[in-house]
């Protein structure tokens, strides 16, 4: 007795010869076929085991035409494993791609498996009989995909499938994506304005070559792999998926260079926001609108960015601290109109749930200047001292300039650092670590580390001489 297979491969091959047959008919009598050819279609459809669709690579006609979002993201999907089954392939280079897309050439088909269940995909193309101009290349083409499944199977696929090919190919791209940084360009208007300019960003930086302790850059890095993948925690909860990072210290500990790690350990974009160029609060939302998810935006120096650091102190308060505040904040710009109110709006506001995936940044000299308001959990979540180097961020900074991780030196340094207790930034300690001349071995330049420590110390004792000078001096008047 023939098996259900066998029927099958009957069925279809004799719908085949029929399909054959009608399509040499209607070749030499087309009117005639015309007629028969809805009758055709539903025998077909009757015994054909399998449903097909498909997905044009343009939608839209002439000048409204764009790239179809579905194709797009079936491309993606597909790419990994087209360069591994395919055996014609087509390179692409997509905008805004880092590298090369392998997808299938035209007529070629490779097989997917998604929950037990057999896929076809097949890439197509098809050449456009109607004469109609264009300015896109190929106009006068069509390329799509097929997608086929056995009907059996008609609810995995339209409820599941399609839906794991379109997130998987979102992820894909993301991933391949070359990353941007961004900044907000001064001097624009509110009526016709680009709000960000970018560059291609090509950072270095990360947790490996970060000159701190071991300890805290596993717990920050776990912090940001959690909050990646927190969306349905986030929603459920019912807050704006986003984080806040306060990263505070003396200058040179390496705040920016900590950025610089994050956006790369994430794969991130960078905004860099540069507040004294905006001009008011509505700005100010207009630039949190256009950024993407899946990206960082810093404000750096925060403490001198704005005046927002006294705005609930009285003004007494402010006129004491005002002449030093001038001193460190030389650069300050007044024209802006951008407020604390603003400014916190912007963090955790209605605005800040628009979009998703984001981690806002604020770094200061001065943490103790900011307002309260400002850096409170909730809207700065994790706050992170950027501290002066240790023994441990010393071993790495060797590492990374010297490749050294061993020297009698070590001791040494190990006693200035932590005994001695001596303040030297990162940037100043891979300063000193940093060859000033080719073939300089690593030993000399441990042996001027060591020298310049000593010196930061008797630096350090004139400090506190002069200042208890200056006391004495206050006082007697």
């Amino acid at each position: 007795m023939a098996t259900m297979g066998q029927l099958w491969a009957n069925t279809g091959s004799t719908l085949a010869t029929l399909m054959f047959t009608y399509t040499i008919f209607r070749r030499w009598f087309p009117h005639v076929g015309d007629h028969l050819e809805p009758f055709f279609q539903r025998l077909f459809s009757r015994f054909y085991p399998y449903i097909q669709i498909k997905f044009h690579e343009y939608s839209g006609e002439h000048f409204k035409r764009s790239e179809s979002k579905a194709t797009s993201g079936i491309q993606s999907y597909l790419s990994k494993d087209s360069s591994l089954r395919a055996k014609k392939l087509k390179a692409n280079t997509t905008k805004g791609s880092k590298s090369l897309v392998l997808s299938m050439d035209n007529r070629e088909e490779i097989t997917d498996e998604f929950e037990s269940v057999t896929v076809w995909w097949q890439s197509k193309k098809v050449r456009n009989t109607r004469q109609s101009f264009s300015f896109y290349p190929a106009a006068d083409e069509k390329r799509y995909y097929t997608l086929k499944f056995h009907r059996r199977d008609r609810e995995v696929i339209i409820e599941r499938y399609l839906d794991h090919v379109m997130k998987e190919g979102k992820m894909i791209k993301m991933k391949n994506r070359e990353r941007k940084l961004y900044s907000n360009t001064p001097g624009q208007n509110h009526r016709n304005q680009t709000k960000w300019s970018h560059v291609t960003f090509e950072h270095p930086a990360s947790f490996d070559t970060l000159a701190m302790e071991e300890k805290k850059k596993e717990e920050i890095k776990n912090d940001l792999v959690k909050f990646s993948k927190s969306k349905d925690y986030y929603k459920k909860i019912g807050k704006a998926w986003k984080r806040g990072y306060l990263l505070f210290g003396p200058p040179g500990t390496g705040k920016s260079t900590m950025i610089a790690a994050m956006a790369n350990f994430l794969e991130y974009d960078v905004y860099d926001l540069e507040l004294t160029t905006v001009m008011d609060n509505t700005q100010l939302r207009s630039l949190l609108i256009e950024t993407s998810t899946k990206s960082i935006i810093v404000i750096e120096d925060i403490d001198c960015s704005l005046n927002l650091t006294g705005q609930r102190k009285k003004k007494k308060e402010e006129e004491e601290d005002g002449d030093e505040k001038k001193m460190k904040c030389e650069g300050e710009k007044k024209e802006s109109k951008v407020t604390l109110s603003g400014l916190l709006n912007f963090i955790d506001g209605l605005w800040s749930a628009c979009g998703g995936e984001r981690i806002i940044v604020f770094t200061t000299n001065f943490v103790d200047k900011l307002d309260p308001a400002l850096i409170r959990k909730g809207r700065m979540d994790k706050h992170i001292e950027m501290s002066y180097c240790g023994f441990e961020a010393f071993k790495v900074l060797a590492k990374n300039y010297l490749d050294v991780e061993e020297s009698e030196l070590f001791d040494e340094v190990k006693r200035l650092l932590e005994v001695e207790g001596i303040k030297m930034t990162p940037a100043d300690v891979g300063e000193n670590l940093l060859p000033k001349s080719e073939g300089e071995e690593g030993e000399t330049c441990l042996k001027r580390l060591v020298e310049a420590l000593k010196e930061e110390k008797e630096e350090a004792k004139r400090r506190v001489e002069e200042e208890v000078k200056r006391k004495i001096r206050r006082e007697g008047k």
